[in-house]
């Protein structure tokens, strides 16, 4: 399992479980009287207070959850995002810079090997079939 949407679910399953607990106690207030017990309220049972309040805390978690998990991907999103250093190429990992065959193989334990990409074969073909320049032109006589 991916530790970044194991860590997303472990958050949706916390919201889920406090608001879960605060529809228990909106029922638990109701059935066992806390109010009476407390503030020397009158004694009665009243469901229609209980489902209010029930369904006023269900449309806050729904938009809750909604909200979390829209974040949660849009941070997973920018978490797969690669820092490369333009001037060298390393990638910033676990606040330091590997270079690309210390990230390939700490991260994916894969070996790599070196070869070269048709473009960079053509250019180096390119170059090498030009003739030299002659030294006076170099050297700018």
């Amino acid at each position: 399992m991916n530790p970044k949407t194991n860590s997303g679910e472990s958050i949706l399953r916390k919201e889920a479980i406090g608001f879960s607990a605060i529809i228990v106690l909106s029922w638990a207030t109701e059935v066992f009287h806390f109010p009476s017990l407390l503030f020397d309220e009158p004694h009665s049972f009243n469901w229609h207070r209980a489902a209010l309040r029930s369904v006023v805390v269900l449309a806050i978690w729904i938009w809750v959850h909604l909200a979390t998990k829209r974040l949660l991907k849009r941070l997973h999103h920018l978490e797969e995002f690669l820092r490369i250093c333009s001037w060298c190429r390393k990638i910033g990992y676990d606040e330091g810079w590997l270079t690309m065959e210390e990230y390939f193989g700490s991260k994916f334990d894969t070996q790599t090997s070196h070869g070269i990409c048709p473009e960079c074969a053509k250019k180096a073909r390119g170059g090498a079939s030009k003739p030299p320049m002659p030294l006076a032109e170099r050297v700018g006589r």
